[in-house]
């Protein structure tokens, strides 16, 4: 019995809150993870060690882990500001330390995997220190992953302060996967730097697998004000350089009023559904209860309806199972 192979593309508590969720399907899940976070404990492990950002990685490790409650706490026990370390997750400090000892986060990531017992494959977006780099429509350059969201700034593209390249690991998993995921969370910052590599455009050009975007339910300040579904899917196929989304999913509910008013004054409203212009776009959707509303009122995306939803959309199922 072959499991399918799903791919899932992303970075920031987005991915991870997705992955979350799947893990509990029938499935061979590899996780492609931005590593061009520039703030924070990661910027600071970033610049000291000259290694590539740890933090997205870290999170999808206890998102992906089978004895998640004990790793979670581990790895997610930031240590006092005050203290020598001060401020930094033991996650990130473990990764940084593996990293050290085989000089390849790569290689750092996979022996962590096995170590912790994580269920699927965690592979960096590429090996390199990097930094991405937003054009801002007023002409405006922004470097670094925590100076680009700028409210009020529209962006008119990102990309990389340098060539990169996408290890070859994460070519031949595109290369097999049976689905390809493009996650919830920041679009600029943390699914697009994914896919500027001109290796990854092409690996994802000649895939015949099924592309599908989980799109988020609130705008981000900044970064994608005033968006509807397909704004967030016409700026990934023109950073890509072709038509790649094949389907989108999203929760078209209303919000209630009491919600939303917390969001309006944090400068954020939901992201439009424009289902006329994905019909137009021949981009099909699925419209599900995907989202929630957590104990502090914020909006949230159900990881276990989520990866259900998800698990539903993978073609020929019987194939796999047969």
């Amino acid at each position: 019995m072959k499991n399918p192979n799903i791919v899932v593309i992303g970075g920031g508590s987005g991915l991870s809150v997705l992955l979350k969720g799947l893990k509990h399907f029938p499935v061979d899940i590899t996780a492609i993870v931005t590593v061009a976070d520039s703030g924070g404990s990661s910027g600071i492990l970033k610049r000291e060690f000259n290694i590539p950002a740890p933090g997205d990685l870290r999170n999808v490790m206890v998102a992906l882990s089978d004895v998640e409650p004990l790793i979670a706490e581990v790895f997610q026990h930031r240590f006092k500001e005050e203290s020598s370390i001060g401020g930094h997750p033991l996650g990130n400090l473990l990764i940084t330390a593996m990293y050290e000892i085989t000089g390849d986060i790569g290689k750092a990531m996979e022996k962590l995997r096995k170590l912790f017992n994580i269920k699927g494959k965690i592979l960096p977006a590429t090996l390199e220190k990097i930094e991405i780099i937003a054009e801002k429509e007023n002409g405006k350059l922004r470097m670094g992953e925590s100076n680009i969201p700028v409210p009020g700034e529209k962006i008119k593209r990102i990309f990389y302060a340098k060539d990169v390249k996408t290890p070859k690991e994460n070519i031949d998993a595109i290369k097999k996967a049976d689905m390809i995921i493009f996650s919830i969370g920041s679009l600029y910052t943390s699914i697009i730097p994914n896919l500027l590599s001109e290796d990854m455009q092409e690996a994802l050009r000649t895939s015949k697998s099924k592309k599908i975007y989980v799109c988020n339910a609130m705008e981000q300040p900044g970064e994608t004000e005033g968006y509807t579904v397909s704004d967030h899917i016409l700026s990934i196929n023109k950073h890509v350089g072709y038509n790649m989304i094949d389907k989108v999913i999203f929760d078209s509910r209303k919000i209630s009023d009491s919600i939303l008013k917390r969001y309006l004054e944090e400068g954020s409203t939901p992201v439009i559904i424009d289902k006329n212009n994905l019909e137009k776009l021949k981009i099909d959707y699925c419209d599900e209860k995907i989202v929630r509303v957590d104990e502090n009122k914020k909006i949230r995306h159900n990881p276990y309806k989520l990866g259900a939803v998800i698990y539903s959309q993978i073609d020929n199922l019987d194939d796999f199972y047969n």
